[in-house]
């Protein structure tokens, strides 16, 4: 039988009970998806518990200014990789107060693709500063199904993936 997603809301009300049960703070770093996780969770009443800030680093500039993602790394691997989603996701920690961190970077299309990054690859990373986890997917539909897609993507995987990145 299968089952049908999670509403946005329910995740974001289990990424807050997770979190402040465990006194944890949240802090992401966006680029494709633009903030949208961040608003999500700031959608709810109360996230200033949990939730500590936002960063959307849409630019290469920006994930090297207020990430510390080195330009070195972006020129060799390109804004749509495995390490730079990884540097973000540190990165986040590095400049915040959260002991969790969401990245995301990918392409959300209709321009910015080649055969190797097609429309809808995005990159995740997941930190706890002590672990950090990332995932490639690739995500179908328009520019505007690829964000939302990324962004309760980015959520139903840090509730899957919390008890490893807490585990000491």
């Amino acid at each position: 039988m299968h089952t049908a997603p999670p509403s946005l809301e329910t995740l974001v009300a289990d990424v807050a009970r997770t979190l402040t049960a465990n006194g944890w703070m949240l802090a992401t770093a966006e680029s494709c998806t633009g903030g949208l996780v961040a608003a999500s969770c700031t959608d709810m009443a109360g996230s200033s518990q949990w939730f500590d800030r936002a960063m959307v680093t849409y630019s290469n500039a920006a994930k090297e200014a207020m990430l510390g993602v080195p330009a070195q790394l972006i020129q060799s691997h390109g804004a749509v990789s495995e390490p730079v989603a990884r540097a973000m996701a540190e990165g986040a920690l590095t400049h915040s107060n959260a002991q969790l961190s969401i990245a995301i970077t990918g392409i959300a299309g209709p321009s910015g693709a080649s055969p190797e990054k097609p429309v809808g690859t995005v990159w995740f990373a997941w930190s706890s500063g002590r672990h950090t986890l990332s995932e490639k997917r690739v995500f179908p539909g328009d520019r505007q199904a690829v964000r939302q897609a990324a962004t309760m993507h980015a959520l139903m995987q840090l509730l899957a993936y919390y008890p490893s990145l807490s585990s000491s």
